[in-house]
């Protein structure tokens, strides 16, 4: 029997934040799905401090001990790589160019998001951009024929 390839995925942090924010909601499932080596996650320097700080917005109410439970059920099954090089296609968002150079350097298969920005690139790229729903019924069906 031979070793499946790892999927190679960067989440947008949105993505993130609702798989760990709630066990029950739409993107739970994100959680299990990395977790269980389902996807690498891809992060960088930039990301992780990106999802540090909104973990910390006041809105979400979370303690500094529950910040960093959050942060040990994503970072253990991340891999870091520090983008090196850039991607060619560029974002309108200039926020959300990071997340392009990630998916580009860390050679991902995809980046999923809900961002409208980055989700208008979809096909410019040499990794797919989707979003979490879409990333969900592609990996079932590629399940599926194994």
């Amino acid at each position: 029997m031979t070793a499946q390839p790892v999927r190679r995925v960067v989440f947008d942090t949105n993505v993130v934040l609702s798989a760990l924010l709630s066990s029950t909601g739409r993107l739970a499932w994100l959680r299990l799905h990395w977790q269980e080596g389902g996807a690498v996650p891809l992060i960088s320097p930039a990301t992780a401090r990106e999802l540090t700080r909104v973990l910390a917005y006041p809105k979400f109410k979370l303690s500094v001990p529950y910040r960093l439970e959050l942060l040990a059920m994503y970072l253990p099954f991340s891999e870091t790589c520090d983008p090196e090089d850039k991607c060619s296609v560029a974002c309108r968002d200039a926020h959300d160019q990071p997340l392009l150079d990630l998916a580009h350097s860390g050679k991902a298969e995809a980046l999923v998001t809900g961002d409208q920005d980055l989700l208008a690139l979809a096909g410019q790229t040499g990794f797919l951009i989707e979003t979490p729903e879409n990333y969900r019924r592609r990996i079932l069906v590629e399940e599926q024929k194994k």
